[in-house]
């Protein structure tokens, strides 16, 4: 009975056991109630969820300090410890999630391609199945606002901006020659295959602090992490074949790549306005292994092989046999990057390249050979403090051994070259204010050996977002680069070149659909001006060239809206003049037309198999220099304009017949003349027209896809 009793005690005193409510109300940024929040006390079986009103009440038994928590879906988590007594009665306001697909992207001046971007101007697949880029990512990117057409040179011109102001990464880590050297009016290609790489950023200025020695634009490709399957890849083209293999194990894969390319065929059935004695050729390799430790650490390998030569003789006025240019190129590149954690949710990515390039070339009787071994070591740090501020910072080191010989006619050798070095830090944040309002501020400060010169860059962007689809960002940045290969092996006296970006955005991004204009102004101070014709070892050289680029670039896409058809439009207007180089007043220099157009189209057809593809550029006149008339260059090209059109038809599942045209129209283009040294007997200068070699270029392909799911087909490689 006495133990009966002790229960009934020992159970009422449990009834008895003080118990607390606690309550509230759970409201958003406007104060609007948010229903179906969930409220617990961390750590314990106790809550219960808002009501439509935002309210909420339960009991807890628990006493003293308690963490309550309250939690919905693109919102953060409201965490608050305190004595449980203080949870009565609350109105808690729930911050935006900052991370949600719909929040504020900074953006100016950044296009990006890949799945993970959060607004794609361009997919991976368009880099390769655009008609014009004929299978070269760099092509791709020139139907990008922001962009001139240079048809006879390949590389990218942004917004006034001469080519070498575009640097190329690849994984975060510095392409030092990305192109292959080709002769006069042969348009150039990116070294690298487009089937490795997951991601393209293309930024047209007021890049992230990260970057430097680019005084217009980067563009960031980024390898696949891993591959889907073990699969072989066979292609045989008009112009070479190639073959491409990938092998899984464990956490390992490794993927190779090699082509062969040789022009002697096609030029036995095409005309050419040169002669070429040893027609282009080229052989190239690629390998890439990557590593994925059980603690989610990434380590990636990267290297890649070229060989290119040509023998040609091409057209000149003032050389009745023309003139000879022989080319021998050979090009290694190492890439290694590694990525894991560390601490308390830091991350670390850290990386090396190295290039070794050796080009030697024959004009008339003349030789240059220059050899270039450059290295890139850099280390990078991120840490997300909350999802309203990270943080990212690191430091790079650059190194430049540049040499060359040039052997005239006379047999007499000239030595010259430099050697360089830059060390250079960055610190950068991103304060995310609320889900509408983001900002970017950072600075980089370099140390340039050589130059004995030391440049801070500040840098900053700013997004709002105005609705459910548009958002405006702002940005302004400056930028340094050291002057070129062509001056620094004749004179190391100088100070590093730089812009200053403004730029402003708008932008709206619906489903398949996307619209920005942006403008911008960039500001140029200190080019490097010398008084020859060509710089060389008795030009006088200073630092006391500017000039200015300013401009509208316009960017539709549409997709689906036409069943299976995707199709964009890109437009740009440019006004520039730069006092620079030889340049005896300032003047819009002959790679900056006015008025750029692209349209790009890509429909598929299901009961022909095929996918079918257009592209128009279209470019207004570019300066030259007309002796026959008053002033420096005083006189404009026609036009440009250029159609393309390719064809993929699948045979199978995994065989592909391709074929593409370039100019399918076959429009005359001219890039600019050539005047005779002197005049005729009239005293007029007689001239020739700067000509692509064909008007017309053609490629047909076989693709062939070998693979274990019996699916995967090479589409997204043409």
């Amino acid at each position: 009975m006495k133990r009966i009793l002790l229960l009934l005690f020992t159970i009422s005193q449990f009834s008895n056991v003080a118990q607390t409510t606690i309550s509230g109300k759970v409201i958003d940024s406007k104060n609007r109630p948010v229903a179906g929040a969930s409220i617990y006390l961390d750590g314990t079986y106790d809550g219960s969820s808002s009501n439509d009103n935002g309210e909420y009440e339960f009991t807890t038994e628990e006493e003293g300090l308690q963490t309550l928590v309250i939690s919905f879906i693109s919102y953060e988590t409201f965490i608050k410890t305190a004595n449980v007594a203080s949870f009565k009665n609350s109105t808690i306001k729930l911050r935006d999630d900052v991370n949600t697909l719909d929040a504020v992207v900074i953006n100016a001046g950044t296009f990006e391609a890949g799945d993970n971007a959060k607004v794609t101007a361009l997919k991976p697949l368009d880099v390769v199945t655009t008609a014009s880029a004929m299978g070269d990512f760099v092509g791709a990117l020139q139907t990008l606002p922001g962009t001139s057409t240079v048809a006879e040179d390949g590389r990218l011109f942004v917004r006034g901006g001469e080519a070498d102001e575009t640097q190329i990464f690849v994984d975060g880590i510095r392409v030092f020659t990305p192109f292959t050297p080709t002769p006069n009016n042969v348009p150039t290609r990116g070294r690298y295959s487009p089937f490795l790489f997951k991601g393209i950023t293309f930024s047209t200025g007021g890049y992230s602090a990260e970057y430097g020695q680019a005084l217009s634009s980067i563009l960031l490709l980024n390898t696949i992490d891993e591959p889907d399957q073990e699969k072989t890849e066979l292609s045989f083209l008009t112009v070479g074949l190639g073959v491409g293999n990938t092998q899984k194990w464990g956490r390992n894969s490794l993927s190779i790549n090699t082509s062969y390319i040789n022009l002697a065929p096609y030029l036995e059935i095409t005309p050419s306005r040169n002669e070429w004695i040893k027609p282009y050729q080229s052989m190239s390799g690629e390998t890439v292994y990557r590593h994925q430790f059980k603690d989610d650490s990434f380590l990636k390998l990267y290297g890649a092989y070229s060989y290119t030569e040509l023998d040609v003789v091409q057209e000149d006025i003032n050389f009745d046999d023309g003139v000879l240019f022989g080319l021998q190129n050979r090009n290694l590149y190492f890439n290694t990057s590694y990525k894991t954690k560390f601490g308390n949710r830091w991350k670390i990515a850290t990386g090396a390249s190295f290039t070794n390039d050796n080009t030697n070339i024959k004009l008339a009787n003349n030789k240059i050979d220059s050899n270039d071994n450059s290295a890139h070591f850099k280390v990078k740090l991120h840490k997300r403090f909350s999802s309203r501020f990270r943080l990212s910072m690191g430091s790079e080191y650059f190194v430049t051994h540049f040499k060359e010989r040039f052997s005239p006619i006379n047999n007499t050798k000239f030595n010259y070259g430099f050697n360089n070095n830059i060390f250079a830090s960055f610190v950068e944040t991103d304060l995310f204010f609320s889900k509408n309002l983001a900002t970017k501020i950072g600075i980089r400060a370099e140390k340039t050996g050589l130059l004995n010169e030391f440049t801070l860059s500040p840098r900053a962007a700013i997004s709002y977002k105005s609705g459910k689809n548009a958002q405006f960002s702002f940005a302004y940045g400056k930028f340094f680069q050291n002057p070129r290969a062509e001056y620094l092996k004749f004179h190391e006296d100088f100070s590093s070149e730089n812009t200053s970006h403004f730029i402003a955005n708008y932008q709206s991004v619906k489903q398949n659909q996307i619209f920005r204009i942006e403008g911008y102004y960039k500001a140029y101070n200190n080019l490097v001006k010398f008084d020859t014709q060509v710089p060389n070892f008795t030009s006088n050289f200073n630092n006391n060239g500017s000039g200015f680029a300013k401009g509208i670039d316009i960017f539709w896409r549409q997709n689906q809206k036409i069943k299976n058809t995707d199709y964009w439009v890109s437009y740009s207007y440019l006004e520039t003049e730069r006092d620079y180089r030889n340049f005896p007043v300032a003047a819009t220099p002959n790679f900056a037309p006015r008025h750029n157009f692209s349209f790009v189209a890509k429909h598929w057809v299901a009961s022909w198999k095929s996918q079918l593809g257009l592209s128009y550029a279209f470019a207004s006149g570019r300066n030259f220099k007309n002796p026959n008339k008053p002033g420096f260059l005083n006189d404009k090209t026609k036009t440009f304009n250029s159609l393309s059109l390719n064809c993929a038809y699948l045979i199978d599942q995994q065989k592909i017949l391709f074929f593409a045209v370039n100019n399918v129209l076959g429009t005359k283009n001219i890039f600019g003349y050539n005047y005779r040294n002197t005049p005729n007997g009239n005293g007029f200068f007689d001239r020739q027209a700067r000509t692509p070699d064909a008007d017309r270029f053609f490629v047909i392909g076989f693709f062939w896809t070998i693979s274990s799911d019996k699916k995967s087909n090479q589409l997204n490689n043409l």
